[in-house]
């Protein structure tokens, strides 16, 4: 998917992010945030990237990082990093954190999107876990996280029960990924090590162990997701242009008969 152009004022990129100016230019101070792309009569414009940095350094914050730490985190992050790119950051540094699900009605989301929201939009934002409808039909849980990135697939021209399809398909492979991972641990390392009598001390770090592999785990499932994605890609856009150059050939063969026929 193409990146949208910056097009939002500061004050509008304070209000999709949900923080305030003054903070947004704390962080352009500070170096955090990129500077804006400089528009007519010298109005800066910001764009998806810096919605999706806000929010990466909003979950950094929630893991306890000092600004300080925050600054070293994201210089050593590559210079031309997509929005993707750093949804998918934000998406690593909060998979071991608690849930943030926040409240919020129709109007806080249309200001947060920046767009106004159907009935459809929202039935596709609940497909994709983005928001839960609520006993209250007025207000949402909605995670603030999830909510740039799946504002930005609503203009996909994706069905909505394709949107269902592909979740069951995640949730499913997902799963059974978990258990086996589960199984793997506790087979080969927490039975062995509960029965070889270690104290009770001992048996906590083990147990807390697993609680630390969880960064480990989901990133190595990202990753792993991301390069057979890519090969997926490059064999079906590879067969694609197979079919179309074989295509082109045999039109130009039966070109070729009907010239000779013709002469």
């Amino acid at each position: 998917m193409m990146e949208s152009a910056p097009d939002l004022t500061v004050d509008e990129l304070a209000a999709r992010a949900g923080v305030t100016v003054r903070t947004i230019r704390f962080y352009s101070t500070r170096g955090l945030l990129p500077p804006p792309e400089i528009g007519p009569r010298r109005v800066g414009r910001y764009g998806p990237d810096h919605l999706s940095r806000l929010a990466l350094i909003e979950e950094l914050q929630h893991q306890g990082l000092t600004l300080s730490a925050i600054e070293r985190y994201l210089a050593q992050l590559p210079p031309d990093l997509s929005a993707q790119d750093l949804a998918i950051h934000r998406a690593l540094v909060a998979s071991w954190l608690p849930d943030q699900a926040e409240d919020a009605t129709r109007d806080q989301l249309e200001r947060r999107v920046g767009r106004e929201l159907t009935e459809e939009d929202l039935d596709r934002l609940a497909a994709m876990n983005v928001l839960v409808r609520t006993e209250d039909p007025r207000v949402f849980r909605v995670d603030p996280g999830l909510l740039h990135l799946g504002a930005r697939l609503l203009d996909v021209p994706i069905a909505l029960e394709t949107i269902l399809a592909a979740r069951t398909v995640v949730i499913e492979h997902t799963r059974s990924a978990a258990r086996e991972l589960s199984r793997l641990f506790k087979d080969e390392v927490w039975e062995p090590y509960r029965d070889g009598g270690a104290d009770a001390a001992e048996v906590a770090r083990v147990k807390s162990l697993s609680a630390h592999m969880q960064p480990m785990v989901v990133q190595a499932l990202v990753t792993a997701f991301q390069r057979s994605m890519k090969e997926e890609l490059r064999e079906w856009l590879g067969a694609g242009e197979r079919d179309g150059r074989e295509g082109r050939a045999d039109r130009e063969g039966r070109d070729a008969d009907d010239g000779r026929r013709g002469g």
